[in-house]
This record gives C-alpha cells, sequence and structure tokens, in this order.
C-alpha cells in the first residue's frame, strides 16, 4: 500500500513536469489573439478576487420585438483584495446600473463614472472592492440590464436567442451559447472556471406559454396582466452556458427511474402535438441512465432530477435539462454517424447530451482550450452505449467507424487564456484515442473503475486536460504522457511501418513526436503484444497462419508496409 502511494507521488511529478514542459514547446500559439480575445479568455485580476456562489437572475421576455430586460442577483466570496471586477455582458445589450451589497453593508449604487466598457465586458473600478474582508462571503452584485440579444442564425453551432414558431405558429424560444457565452443574454462572471454553487431562474413571458429551465420548478405566478413568471431553482454548481430556458407550448409526463443513489425523477418537456410521440421514443432515455450509471456512476444531479427539453435546435447538454431537437428519430436526425448501422439502434442526441451530464457538467474544463475532456469522452460513451446494449463487436465497428470523420487539420486542445476552442476533432479523434488508451490498460474492469473515479473524484469541479490526464495514468500505473501528447497536440498520427522477412516482422513507429512508443496489440505474432518506439525492433511471426500480420483495429493508428 505505502508502496503504490509513493509509486503514485513520483508519477505524479514526473507527468506534471513532462505535460508542462510539452504545453509549452507544442502549444505556442503563433497567431496574434486581440485584447478582446484575452479580456474573454483569462482569468486575471478583474475576476481572480471573487468566487461567485449564487446567480438568482430575473428577466422579462418581450417576445413581440426579441427584447429582454432584468437583473442579476450575483453572491459572491472575497478570496483576496480586489482593485477593480470584470462583469461580462456582450453588445448589443446594454448594462444599466450596479448595485453592491450584503447584510453587513450598506446597499451602494456604483457611480456611472467607475463602469468603463470595454468590449463584451464592463470593468468595474470601486474603493469598495478593496475595502472587501477578505474571505467575507454572501457579498451581492446586483447587475441591471436590458437591450436585443445576438439571435442565433445557425443554433447551437451559431448562438444566441433563438426565436421560432412551432407548427401551429406558437412562439418557441430558447438560447444556445457554448463557446459564445452566457453573456450574450445575461451578466455574469463568463469564464468556465468559476461555477456558482447554486442558481435559480426567474422568467417572465406570456401567460399562454410555458417556461422550462435547469433544476426544479419552484413556483409559477400570475401576474394578472397577461403574464406569469416561473421560478426554477438549480442546487448543484452549473456552467454558465447551460444554465438556460426554454418556452413554449409545453406539455410533461414523467417517470421514477430506480438509480445508484435511488429514485430520480426522470421528466420530459415536449410540444403539445409530439406528446404521444415522445412517450414512445423517449424509451431512450432510461436505457441511457442504465447504461452511463453503469460506466460513469451515479448521475450527477440527483437534487435537480434530470429532464430532456424539446428544443428549436439540434441539441445542448443544458445541466438537468438536456435541450432535445432530434425530431423523434435515431441516429443523428435519421444517420448514422459511424456508417455502420449502430448508430440508428438509439437516439445520438439523447445519448450523447445526456452523457455530457457526467462529462461537461459533472466535470467541466476551466478553459475550453481543454474541451476535449467534454467531447471526448461523451463521444465515447456513444460507444460505450453500444457496447452495454450490443456487445463489444459492435462497439468495435461504431468506434472505427467514426474514424473517417476525423480531419487532423489542427490539435485537439487549443490556445489557452483566449476562449478559443481546438480541432473539432475532440470528438470522434479524442474518443479514438480514449479507446486506444483502454486497449493498453487492457483490463475493462480497471478501465470503468477509472472512469468511474474520475466523476468521483471530481464531482462537481472544474479541471485541466492536465489534471485528467495525470489521473489515468496514475490509476492505471502507466505513464501515457507521451500518447495524450502526440494525440491531443499534435496533428500526427503514429504509422506502424514493417516488413516481413523470413518469418520475422521488422517494424517502427513513424510520423511521431521524438521519443514516442506505444504498446499495440498485433495479430499473427507468437507474442501478440509489441511496443513499437522509432527505432526499428523485430518480432516472431506465428507459424500457424502463414505469417499473416495485422494490427488489432481497436488501436488508432495507421500502417505502412515498406521493402
Amino acid at each position: 500500500m505505502k508502496r503504490t502511494k509513493i509509486y503514485q507521488l513520483i508519477l505524479i511529478i514526473i507527468l506534471t513536469f513532462n505535460i508542462n514542459f510539452v504545453e509549452a514547446q507544442l502549444l505556442t500559439n503563433k497567431i496574434k489573439n486581440s485584447h478582446s480575445d484575452s479580456l474573454r479568455g483569462q482569468y486575471g485580476v478583474g475576476r481572480d478576487w471573487w468566487d461567485v456562489t449564487n446567480y438568482d437572475l430575473h428577466v422579462i421576455f418581450s417576445i413581440s420585438d426579441s427584447f429582454i430586460s432584468g437583473y442579476n442577483d450575483i453572491s459572491f466570496k472575497v478570496l483576496k483584495k480586489g482593485k477593480y471586477l470584470q462583469l461580462d455582458l456582450q453588445d448589443p445589450l446594454i448594462l444599466d446600473s450596479i448595485i453592491v451589497y450584503s447584510n453587513s453593508l450598506p446597499s451602494k449604487k456604483i457611480s456611472d463614472k467607475s463602469i468603463t466598457k470595454d468590449g463584451n465586458a464592463y470593468i468595474v473600478s470601486s474603493n469598495l472592492f478593496n475595502s472587501l474582508p477578505v474571505n467575507s462571503s454572501n457579498i451581492h452584485l446586483l447587475a441591471y440590464y436590458h437591450g436585443k440579444p445576438i439571435i442565433a442564425n445557425r443554433p447551437p453551432w451559431d448562438g444566441g436567442l433563438i426565436m421560432k414558431k412551432d407548427k401551429n405558429n406558437n412562439p418557441w424560444i430558447s438560447i444556445a451559447c457554448q463557446g459564445l457565452g452566457a453573456s450574450v443574454w445575461y451578466p455574469c462572471k463568463d469564464h468556465q472556471s468559476d461555477e456558482p454553487d447554486k442558481a435559480s431562474l426567474w422568467v417572465t413571458n406570456t401567460d399562454t406559454l410555458i417556461t422550462v429551465a435547469n433544476g426544479r420548478l419552484i413556483e409559477v405566478k400570475n401576474n394578472n396582466d397577461g403574464t406569469n413568471t416561473s421560478r426554477w431553482s438549480v442546487n448543484s454548481p452549473i456552467n454558465n452556458y447551460t444554465l438556460i430556458p426554454s418556452i413554449g407550448k409545453y406539455v410533461h409526463f414523467s417517470e421514477i427511474y430506480k438509480g445508484e443513489k435511488g429514485d430520480l425523477d426522470m421528466d420530459y418537456w415536449v410540444l403539445d402535438y409530439n406528446l404521444e410521440k415522445a412517450k414512445k421514443h423517449f424509451l431512450d432515455a432510461t436505457r441511457m441512465m442504465k447504461a452511463f450509471e453503469y460506466w460513469f456512476g451515479p448521475y450527477p444531479f440527483y437534487k435537480d432530477g434530470y429532464k430532456l427539453v424539446e428544443s428549436p435546435h439540434l441539441g445542448m447538454e443544458h445541466q438537468s435539462a438536456i435541450a432535445y431537437g432530434n425530431g423523434f428519430k435515431n441516429g443523428y436526425l435519421g444517420r448514422d454517424l459511424s456508417g455502420t448501422g449502430w448508430g440508428l439502434k438509439w437516439d445520438f442526441i439523447i445519448v450523447h447530451e445526456s452523457g455530457h451530464e457526467w462529462f461537461g457538467n459533472n466535470i467541466t474544463t476551466k478553459d475550453i482550450a481543454d474541451m476535449w475532456v467534454h467531447e471526448g469522452f461523451t463521444n465515447y460513451s456513444e460507444t460505450l452505449f453500444t457496447e452495454f446494449y450490443y456487445g463489444k463487436e459492435a462497439a468495435t465497428a461504431y468506434i472505427t467507424g467514426i474514424r473517417k470523420n476525423i480531419l487532423n487539420d489542427k490539435p485537439i486542445i487549443g490556445p489557452y487564456n483566449v476562449n478559443k476552442e481546438g480541432s473539432g476533432d475532440m470528438y470522434p479523434k479524442a474518443a479514438n484515442m480514449i479507446h486506444t488508451i483502454r486497449q493498453i490498460i487492457n483490463d475493462d474492469q480497471l478501465f470503468r473503475k477509472i472512469v468511474r473515479g474520475l466523476n468521483t473524484t471530481f464531482y462537481h469541479q472544474t479541471v485541466t486536460s492536465k489534471q485528467v490526464e495525470n489521473y489515468i495514468s496514475v490509476q492505471s500505473k502507466i505513464n501515457f504522457n507521451k500518447i495524450f501528447d502526440q494525440y491531443l497536440r499534435t496533428v500526427q498520427i503514429p504509422i506502424l511501418e514493417y516488413r516481413i522477412e523470413k518469418n520475422m516482422l521488422y517494424y517502427r513507429f513513424t510520423n511521431c513526436m521524438k521519443g514516442f512508443e506505444m504498446p499495440i496489440k498485433a495479430l499473427g505474432l507468437i507474442n501478440q503484444w509489441i511496443n513499437p518506439s522509432e527505432k526499428w525492433q523485430l518480432a516472431k511471426l506465428s507459424p500457424h497462419i502463414n505469417s499473416v500480420f495485422s494490427i488489432d483495429p481497436n488501436f488508432y493508428i495507421k500502417t505502412k508496409k515498406v521493402d
């Protein structure tokens, strides 16, 4: 036991040094980023001294002209002395005023002269911030605002306010803002690294429509003026971009799922004319929950329940209120992204977006440059779902099938501190990297323990890629440092060059980082495992299969026979 702990400590130190060095070498971004990129992406002096604990967001939607107004009552804790505060709110929305108050402080309106607009941020300078006692909590910043938010042209990829009509010409409204940021529709500290511990969302709109949002519905108040106000409450940490209302002609049905932590409320909100269709199609929700609790551990938000909410766009991982717009079809809008047929056995949006409840919502990256942690594991959740219900051969077909979608255009990890993602390969390539790592671990029980352990160790936390990488290496007792670097930080897919001479196999890796090596499983050898590096090595072919040689397709590499 003591030797194991010492080993783990040494491995952590080695990994941390190596990853820091490689990041400095490989992730140097020669593209010049703007001041606004840095202002949005850095966790600088306007952000690092205060920690958000609660958002109490009140918003009035004027549907006829896409106008919104309201305020966000932000509670925070003081971590250290602060010179100024950065509050994010994107054009063309306008910040009206800011009031600071607490139980021990008199309410104080911040002078307009103390508020400077800097692009999509407001820099609030006040001696008040420097006077706040360190470690004091429940300080409130009350931010009033109004305006017409950016309208999304192609949600969820192009974010903003979504204003549509259902097929009966009723208003249907939501928001998509991943990447773009929650400040596109409300004032907040718009950085993934600081999640409020809880949140409330009060939405006022016409009383002919229903508002559905994250967490639990607390009350619906009729305002006796043709509007009502719905209050939804989230009792878990939540990332800014998933705190989203959906407004429409919704109806509701529900069920209780007997899960690992007891009874889980599973609620479904769909447009009124899709009720019967949804009752049949949403059976995939409980199938998903059973598979993912097996692989990833208990659903992370029992306090807030699980919801599927029909949305006016394809889908998004809105925490405890998954946005669903897949048209009640299996596959991805009726298509199988793997091209194998297995992707048509289940609804892609239900499986994929719900997978984000574990990777993305439970475990959230501090910087979107590390979004592979969200998307790679969630993309791999599709393979694990397939394996759970249809077996390993089906899962292998699915994960190898999605390789055709890999571009290898740029590294998966993007530039840090500028709010920019890396390559879209964070989906299929990162999933295939995880699958390859699973083969190297070569112990499915241990792999499952590691994936569940990630969700336990980093429960309701924000993380870096480095933390996730180190955890996998330490728990598996295999140093995956070079493998993570190769697949996450370069665009090179290792090529196994080989030649066969007199029943002997000569092999090496090319198209790889200096010092790269990785064990792989080969067919046609007396010893199935080889550990190629950049240097030529040899192994003996099995005499029983006439020197036929191939690589196990579960490993994401390329092969090249040479003379």
